[in-house]
């Protein structure tokens, strides 16, 4: 039974300890863009960052905490602030140019990952302090959010909208019966590194693709409604395309009529492409802290780590 008890309190004892650096806490601060039926160039859609407009990548903020399970494997938990937005007048195709649709997206955004670190350093500089440490790691994982695309009234002679953003997801401005949900899943995967300084502030770097199940984080994906069955507000919605802004373009269309970007009634006529749903990436700065337990047994026996600056220290004994 004593050795059993004196296990126990060993086994116990080496738990406080590691578990003094096992917790992290901290921000992330970044950018986000987006993948979807907003974008691109000149050239037809192209996958991952080849079609996005980098130019309106937009902020993403966000809190997480961190638990280390063992030297290679942690979970982090962590919550997000994702704006992106794009508008067709910023690509280089005609036809998207024509089309003349706009949103923005203020998107919340909760996760569980794992990371698998796949390279480290303990000792940065082999200085034999352990100051820094370097991680350098992959993850995956499941998120949840909540989408809320928004979109303007770009043709406005008459100035009665200025700059105004409504909420598209209750306009319809694809003739569905009843609205998108505005929560979604997304599986979360990508890269990140971090040093950890005096054993207690973690300052990385993380980049980070969402790959979701929905194709209206842009309220675009299928064919145009009927505008006759929509509110004038979300017909002016479900089609900005006009004539003027077609001749303005200077470069040929399929037909060169505004009719390309309008409800047909004989033949559905595209607006979006639902063979591919969007996506979001994040790459985002982070700055964290380690949790230091004080436990009675830590500061006996270890709080020598704390105050360690190269040279071991002595004293006298008389």
């Amino acid at each position: 039974m004593k050795r059993l008890l004196l296990l126990t309190a060993v086994l116990l004892s080496s738990t406080l300890l590691v578990a003094q650096y096992r917790w992290e806490y901290g921000l992330k601060l970044g950018g986000a863009n987006y993948l979807g039926d907003i974008g691109g160039k000149e050239l037809a859609r192209r996958d991952f960052v080849w079609d996005m407009h980098l130019r309106e990548t937009n902020v993403a903020l966000g809190v997480y905490g961190r638990y280390k399970a063992s030297k290679r494997l942690s979970v982090m938990a962590e919550f997000n602030y994702l704006h992106i937005e794009d508008a067709d007048f910023n690509s280089l195709n005609p036809a998207r140019v024509a089309r003349n649709l706009n949103f923005r997206n203020r998107m919340l955004e909760l996760a569980l990952r794992g990371e698998i670190t796949l390279f480290y350093d303990n000792d940065v500089g082999g200085r034999g302090y352990y100051n820094p440490d370097f991680r350098f790691f992959v993850f995956g994982g499941v998120s949840v959010y909540r989408s809320n695309p928004q979109g303007q009234i770009l043709f406005d002679p008459e100035d009665q909208f200025s700059d105004i953003w409504y909420n598209l997801r209750e306009f319809k401005t694809e003739g569905q019966e009843e609205p998108y949900s505005q929560f979604g899943l997304a599986i979360p995967a990508g890269v990140g590194l971090y040093f950890t300084f005096d054993k207690k502030w973690r300052i990385g770097w993380e980049l980070g693709w969402r790959t979701t199940f929905d194709d209206y984080l842009d309220d675009i994906s299928t064919t145009y409604g009927n505008p006759l069955e929509m509110s004038n507000l979300a017909a002016a919605f479900a089609s900005q395309s006009n004539q003027a802004l077609i001749d303005a373009i200077g470069k040929p269309l399929e037909s060169g009529s505004v009719f390309d970007h309008q409800y047909d009634p004989n033949t559905p006529t595209k607006r979006g492409d639902p063979t591919n749903n969007d996506s979001y990436l994040t790459t985002q700065l982070t700055i964290g802290k380690v949790i230091r337990g004080k436990s009675e047994f830590y500061r006996k026996k270890y709080s020598w780590l704390r105050n360690r600056t190269g040279a071991r220290k002595s004293r006298a004994k008389f």
